[in-house]
């Protein structure tokens, strides 16, 4: 994928795979271009040049809320929570482009996440706008998770939060993933990201300089001194 912001090149050339029930992380710092990869996945931006296949499928010109329709779902950096409605209305709105057939099917899918998130079932009522950085998040996770993605896109989920909120959302997201929905996950976090990652790709100012097993990639020098600070 190429990208632009008008004449800047955001990203050169990124090529990177995702196969149904893997965990794949897109690790970089600030500006290497994670955000701008997911809104193209995503269909927010155009790309210059390059094709984008979704299970089989070249999905380059679809417009981003058939994604939605085909499963291709995000949950956005910042959260992106709805401050006025409550925590239940932001969850049936996940499924606003992805209606249920039947409300056994809703019911379901609704108490697996309560499941995943007891804070969530908790604060069921309350406004959305009034829960804690680590609640938005895990309702940010929840919406996109109630449109049953096909392949859920992480972006920054454990942005601004403290230690434990992340060790509690990375282990969600790990269970998520062994239940069997696909993620891509962009992340600054390497420890926590690599460490559960079946494969990951290292992302430079719009470049993947490195790809390769999760775990492999947490042990090489250049990861560990550019993102763990070991030398």
């Amino acid at each position: 994928m190429v990208v632009h912001y008008g004449r800047i090149e955001a990203l050169h050339g990124v090529s990177l795979s995702v196969s149904p029930g893997e965990l794949v992380t897109l690790l970089g710092a600030n500006g290497a271009g994670k955000t701008t990869t997911m809104r193209a996945l995503s269909g927010l931006l155009p790309l210059t040049s390059g094709r984008i296949f979704f299970q089989g499928k070249d999905i380059t010109a679809m417009k981003a809320h058939d994604r939605v329709i085909d499963g291709l779902i995000q949950a956005p950096e910042g959260r992106g929570v709805f401050p006025g409605m409550t925590v239940l209305e932001n969850l049936d709105m996940g499924c606003y482009a992805r209606p249920f057939e039947h409300k056994a099917e809703y019911r379901r899918t609704l108490a697996w996440i309560f499941e995943l998130f007891p804070r969530l079932a908790e604060r069921r009522k309350q406004v959305g706008g009034t829960l804690s950085g680590g609640e938005q998040q895990m309702l940010a996770i929840g919406r996109a998770l109630m449109a049953r993605p096909k392949l859920l896109l992480l972006d920054e989920p454990s942005m601004g939060l403290a230690p434990m909120v992340i060790q509690q959302i990375f282990r969600i997201i790990s269970e998520i993933n062994r239940q069997g929905t696909t993620v891509l996950l962009v992340e600054q976090n390497a420890q926590q990201a690599l460490t559960r990652s079946d494969r990951a790709y290292i992302l430079e100012t719009g470049e993947v300089t490195k790809a390769g097993v999760g775990a492999e990639l947490l042990t090489d020098p250049a990861v560990m001194a550019a993102y763990l600070g070991v030398d």
